[in-house]
């Protein structure tokens, strides 16, 4: 390092964007204890952009730790970054900055006339608000005036590669500025206040004026054959979106500013939030996934199932007791169930724990599957017994002194169980083929 530390003076003052008339600093925040960082809509998705980003979450809290001390210094806004100095607590300073895609011309033009067809929407952004349809009609447009996923590129001198406490407590500082001044958003993506303001004054202007020539030119009509051939030239639909590579990464609670209810499990909240982004994703899967219109339609989970799907992804202790005792299951009972839950989700569940009496159709069915797996005077496989000798208590058949059942489900599958001291355990998927769901019960040959 020089012998003049940069960081005691002004830090920008080699900075080649110093002259740039479209710059603008910000003098630093003071520290705010027990306040919320984003008290707008806008704001909160400027930082689920950063905390959707950042591969650490554990970086991204300490960085609000740091936002939250004032270790943030004046933070200088311009077409595609900010750049600010963040101490460390040891008083060590790291320049910092933050890259945001500038938009083209095109996007501008865009943005600019979706803007200025609402006379509502320019009030609002006079009066320092981000009306939401405009940034929803914006970015059907394909312009998305808000960050999203990966949109903010870190750099700091501390050379972290992904989002370090200095580049988040930035984010979390720029959020205050975004909660008072929408513009700095505007100014991120390419233009200052009074070009943007100049520009929508002058569409409005030109939005006022045009009416009368488009109603002159509504008075001749327009051919039903134009209407119609204008109609096969239109473009396809665009494909589906992309499964994404894996799960979004849910936004950490900000548990430093001690207005959380007393009592609030953070665990607990943050673990639910984490299967709610697995369990999407893995929905999205589905929906994306070959035939899936074809496919018939599930029924909706129960709450006891969802606690043994919540179950099968935690990994506390203390997360699984306490769903165990809100489903009504001891431990035992919920690791039957999780158990279950692997070879069949939800239907596999009922099965281990819900026992029914078929009736007259779905017995004679039942009893049809039986004949043909084991068709009389034919041998079974290996050479065993034709029909194995299968006692039946209402939907589940058991074989008298050994350690085989199976067990028969509302949509006629047969699932494969085994007895395990005083229990009896699943032991694999179901098979409509009754012979097929025991011969999974059979050990392997070794030399198979």
């Amino acid at each position: 390092m020089n012998a003049q530390d940069p960081y005691t003076s002004d830090p920008y003052a080699s900075d080649p964007y110093a002259q740039d008339p479209y710059e603008k600093t910000f003098p630093a925040l003071p520290p705010a204890p027990g306040r919320a960082f984003a008290l707008t809509w806008w704001g909160h998705a400027w930082l689920r952009a950063l905390e959707d980003s950042a591969l650490d979450g554990q970086q991204v809290k300490q960085g609000r730790r740091y936002a939250r001390s004032g270790a943030v210094g004046a933070v200088t806004v311009r077409p595609g970054g900010l750049t600010a100095v963040v101490r460390d607590p040891d008083g060590t300073a790291h320049r910092t900055d933050v890259l945001v895609q500038e938009f083209t011309g095109a996007q501008w033009d865009r943005l600019l006339g979706m803007a200025a067809a609402e006379s509502g929407h320019i009030a609002a952004l006079l009066d320092r608000e981000v009306p939401p349809e405009l940034v929803e009609d914006a970015a059907a447009a394909g312009v998305d005036l808000l960050p999203g996923i990966g949109d903010l590129e870190p750099r700091c001198d501390c050379e972290e590669w992904d989002h370090c406490p200095h580049t988040a407590a930035l984010c979390y500082q720029v959020a205050r500025l975004l909660d008072q001044d929408p513009f700095v958003l505007l100014l991120l993506r390419g233009r200052a206040e009074a070009g943007v303001v100049a520009e929508l004054e002058e569409r409005s202007t030109a939005e006022a004026e045009a009416p009368a020539s488009r109603e002159s030119a509504a008075d001749a009509g327009v051919l039903a054959s134009e209407v119609y051939a204008a109609a096969s030239a239109l473009p396809p639909l665009p494909p589906p979106a992309r499964l994404p590579e894996a799960p979004g990464q849910p936004p950490t609670l900000d548990t430093e500013s001690g207005t959380e209810p007393p009592g609030l499990d953070v665990d607990g909240v943050e673990f639910l939030a984490q299967a709610a982004a697995t369990q999407a994703y893995r929905l999205l899967a589905e929906a994306l996934a070959p035939a899936h219109a074809e496919r018939a339609p599930q029924p909706a989970p129960t709450a006891a199932h969802d606690a043994v799907r919540l179950t099968a992804e935690a990994h506390d202790l203390r997360v699984r007791s306490r769903l165990s005792a809100a489903s009504d299951r001891d431990r035992a009972a919920m690791d039957r169930a999780v158990l279950a839950w692997g070879f069949g989700g939800a239907p596999a569940v009922s099965v281990l724990e819900e026992d029914w009496t078929p009736d007259r159709t779905s017995l004679t069915r039942a009893r049809a599957a039986l004949s043909a797996a084991w068709p009389e005077g034919t041998d079974g496989p290996d050479g065993a017994a034709a029909d194995p000798v299968l006692r039946r208590i209402r939907s589940r058949w058991t074989e008298p002194g050994g350690d085989r059942q199976l067990r028969l489900d509302r949509e006629g599958r047969w699932w494969p169980y085994r007895r395990a001291v005083d229990h009896w355990l699943p032991a694999g998927p179901p098979s409509a083929d009754p012979a097929a769901a025991l011969a999974a019960l059979d050990p392997e040959d070794p030399e198979d």
